[in-house]
């Protein structure tokens, strides 16, 4: 009993002498990329720098398209190097993920720039490019049209970087469109889930969804379709949920 006694008494002290358990490290958050999934490998901005890297004329036509922008005063609008990236299925066409459009094109895409800035980006807040010039053999490898407006430097291809749905998303530029569109000589086009197409080649817009269509005026006429949408390379966004509920958008 006695040495019970002592063993007992001993328990609580040695229990004393172990070290404290270690705090839980709190997780750290990362941002997600709302457009990651829109992107194919190498059209990120680390495949952009190994594409600039590859030959050094490069650095030469990227530093004139810049100073063009800004001399017509849209430079900034979005980062220039996103608006050199072609089409999403690039690789499959045997092209390249970025391309410097010819200088006589680079006149078109201004008037697109103007409309984004002025109109898309304070409705549904900061875009980005994922899609702009193809030249003739990728537009037509990558199923545009034939007189696709990529294929003049006046459409871009964009994702919102804001939260939101298609169905808000759709609403809202075709809110915009509707008032200030014509004046721009803007395209409206939707494609799968959060991308949407822009160019300022005519007033016109397409692949609505009927139930936000039904609240816009109907301009939409089959041959105004200036281009045809690239399918994303994996599956939807997991957010927002509404927005990856809904099929693809049918190609014209």
């Amino acid at each position: 009993m006695l040495f019970l006694w002592f063993l007992a008494l001993a328990a609580p002290a040695a229990a004393q002498t172990l070290p404290p358990a270690l705090p839980e490290a709190t997780p750290v958050a990362v941002a997600a990329d709302p457009a990651a999934q829109y992107i194919t490998v190498g059209q990120d901005e680390p495949g952009y720098r190994s594409w600039y890297l590859a030959v050094p004329w490069r650095a030469t036509q990227v530093k004139a398209f810049n100073a063009y922008l800004e001399s017509a005063g849209v430079g900034g609008i979005v980062p220039t190097w996103q608006l050199f990236r072609t089409a999403t299925s690039w690789q499959e066409c045997g092209a390249q993920p970025f391309e410097v459009p010819p200088t006589s094109e680079w006149p078109h895409i201004i008037q697109t720039l103007r409309y984004i800035r002025d109109y898309v980006i304070p409705a549904v807040g900061p875009v980005e490019p994922v899609s702009v010039y193809r030249n003739p053999q990728l537009n037509e490898c990558a199923g545009g049209a034939v007189e696709s407006a990529h294929k003049y430097d006046s459409a871009i291809d964009m994702v919102p970087l804001r939260p939101t749905t298609r169905e808000a998303l759709m609403s809202e530029l075709c809110r915009i469109h509707s008032r200030h569109g014509e004046a721009y000589g803007a395209g409206l086009g939707f494609y799968a889930f959060l991308r949407f197409h822009v160019d300022s080649t005519k007033y016109r817009r397409w692949n609505m969804d009927p139930a936000v269509a039904a609240l816009c005026p109907p301009i939409v006429h089959p041959s105004d379709v200036a281009s045809v949408g690239q399918p994303l390379p994996s599956a939807p966004p997991a957010t927002p949920t509404p927005a990856t509920q809904l099929p693809p958008a049918p190609k014209y």
